[in-house]
């Protein structure tokens, strides 16, 4: 430690970058569909598709023991993966509709942005 300032081991870098990598995937995913939905366009962008890759893979990284003082909630961890998977599932319909069709049902649409928070919600809230 330097003068107040602890000293942070190389996993715990690892980690914490892990980590902001993973809430920048939502952010992203959830400001994205923010964008679509006050200019009030029903649709799926790929930009949402990027970001959901990017939260699945980072999530997973993060699930993994990163040593022992981190144990993994794998309740939380269960929880936070099924609705991710549900966005995911929602954003493959919705992107198949609406190449088929040209627009997108709005019960697809806003579970997407509602689920995203939640899921960031369960992230920030449930230690």
């Amino acid at each position: 430690m330097i003068r107040g300032i602890p000293t942070l081991t190389g996993m715990e870098i690892l980690r914490s970058v892990v980590i902001l990598i993973h809430i920048v995937g939502f952010a992203i995913l959830f400001g994205a569909w923010v964008v679509e939905a006050v200019g009030r366009r029903i649709r799926v962008t790929p930009l949402m598709n990027y970001a959901i890759v990017i939260s699945l893979v980072t999530g997973l990284i993060l699930s993994a023991p990163w040593g022992s003082d981190h144990e993994p909630n794998y309740i939380k961890i269960g929880i936070k993966l099924v609705v991710l998977l549900v966005i995911g599932a929602l954003l493959g319909i919705g992107s198949a509709r609406q190449k088929r069709t040209g627009s997108l049902s709005p019960a697809i649409f806003w579970p997407i942005g509602i689920l995203a928070l939640l899921n960031a919600g369960l992230a920030v809230i449930w230690h």
